[in-house]
């Protein structure tokens, strides 16, 4: 692959900047700070760590994540409770999701999205739920879903594309379906906050494309392309989920956590100066920039996964590129870290320091504007293979911190 992309990029080449002995902290001492963690249920990321396990077990290892979090300093879980069109709870608009019992709507016999609130909140955390909006199957056969999912009820709501399925985010029935899945669980659950993550439109495949030719035949009149219309429809899903998160549930926060590129400045010059191969604004249809400078969200958590100096997404440049754009809104900013490439071999030399992330938080500290970060993922934050996190924790997090609220 030769494009950066969210969770790993092929490198060609090691960074021409070479980092020495971390510098002692000088960031501020924050009492209000977000220091959070994802916790990945897709592929049984991070939780549960295969399915099938019993409830007694899955329920002992989520309490182990929790645990974790607490120890390393943290105060906040985005726990992901619809990986694939699929709940985390009993929805009553989708199945429960394979990657509890092996079975797509399978009881699991307990509620994970209760329970993880509940264990939360009893040791201080907040738990914000996490959302993905439109990703529906990691395959492409309508016919392995459960004969109840929606999407084989509305084949038509389906596109295959990069050995995926998919809700065509086209479709204003689609994106009220998708807003009505994931208000059931705000509605009955007393969320902390309601996150998405990156993916909108699928990330580009060499080679395909997506097809979404009918809906904008259908409901494409009036852009002036294919490209405008389909930024207007994730504008749209942003625009009313955050209004009705905000109308059922005020005190939840509502934020997403795009690829943290939105445009290179050779592409627009309001952009960072990158050579990211992928843009969320031309790629993915994500406008972010948009989002922040018009205060739709209460936060923004920009995946910024390289590390410092790298010659096509430098750390240093991407954090002053969004403080920048968070500057004059009240759009609160935080700095989503690559804690799974401390120590991964296949990454670049700084990734192979364990005083890398800690420089990171160094680095961000200087800015006002920087309100937290958050750790992918749970599992690296409690396996640690390099020390990556302990660094982290003993420069940064010796002292507690409230979330922004």
């Amino acid at each position: 692959m030769s494009q950066l992309s969210r969770r790993a990029f092929a490198v060609a080449a090691l960074s021409a900047f070479t980092t020495g002995a971390a510098a002692a902290p000088r960031r501020r001492q924050a009492t209000t700070e977000l220091r959070g963690m994802w916790l990945a249920t897709v592929f049984n990321r991070d939780w549960p760590s295969r399915s099938s396990l019993s409830p007694a077990v899955q329920q002992a290892q989520l309490r182990a994540h929790l645990d974790t979090a607490v120890r390393r300093g943290l105060n906040a879980v985005f726990f992901q409770v619809r990986p694939t069109a699929d709940a985390m709870w009993p929805s009553t608009y989708e199945p429960w999701s394979q990657y509890l019992t092996g079975t797509q709507g399978k009881d699991p016999g307990w509620d994970p999205l209760g329970t993880a609130i509940e264990e939360a909140h009893a040791r201080g955390l907040q738990l914000h739920a996490w959302f993905n909006p439109y990703r529906v199957a990691i395959h492409t056969d309508l016919s392995r879903l459960v004969p109840s999912h929606p999407a084989r009820r509305n084949p038509e709501w389906v596109v295959p594309y990069g050995g995926m399925l998919f809700y065509n985010p086209g479709l204003p029935q689609v994106r009220t379906f998708v807003e009505d899945a994931i208000l059931d669980a705000v509605q009955r659950y007393p969320v902390d906050g309601v996150h998405f993550d990156d993916y909108f439109y699928p990330y580009p495949v060499a080679g395909q494309a997506f097809d979404d030719d009918a809906a904008y035949a259908a409901h494409g009149g009036g852009f002036e392309s294919r490209a405008a219309w389909r930024r207007n429809n994730i504008d749209l899903l942003v625009e009313e989920v955050a209004a009705r998160v905000r109308r059922v549930r005020p005190t939840a926060g509502f934020g997403i956590s795009p690829f943290g590129v939105w445009r290179n400045a050779a592409t627009d010059s309001r952009g960072s100066a990158t050579r990211a191969g992928v843009q969320t604004y031309d790629d993915l249809y994500a406008d972010t920039r948009a989002w922040v400078r018009s205060g739709l969200l209460d936060y923004i958590c920009p995946q910024i996964y390289w590390n410092i100096g790298f010659a096509a997404a430098d750390y240093a440049e991407l954090v002053r590129w969004w403080v920048k754009t968070v500057q004059g809104t009240a759009v609160r900013l935080y700095v989503g870290e690559a804690l799974y490439k401390a120590g991964d071999p296949q990454q670049p030399a700084a990734w192979q320091d364990p005083a890398e992330l800690s420089r990171h938080l160094t680095l961000a500290g200087r800015y006002p504007q920087v309100r937290g970060h958050v750790f992918f993922a749970a599992k690296d934050i409690a396996l640690d293979p390099i020390g990556a996190m302990a660094r982290v924790v003993a420069d940064h997090y010796k002292q507690p911190a409230k979330p922004p609220r």
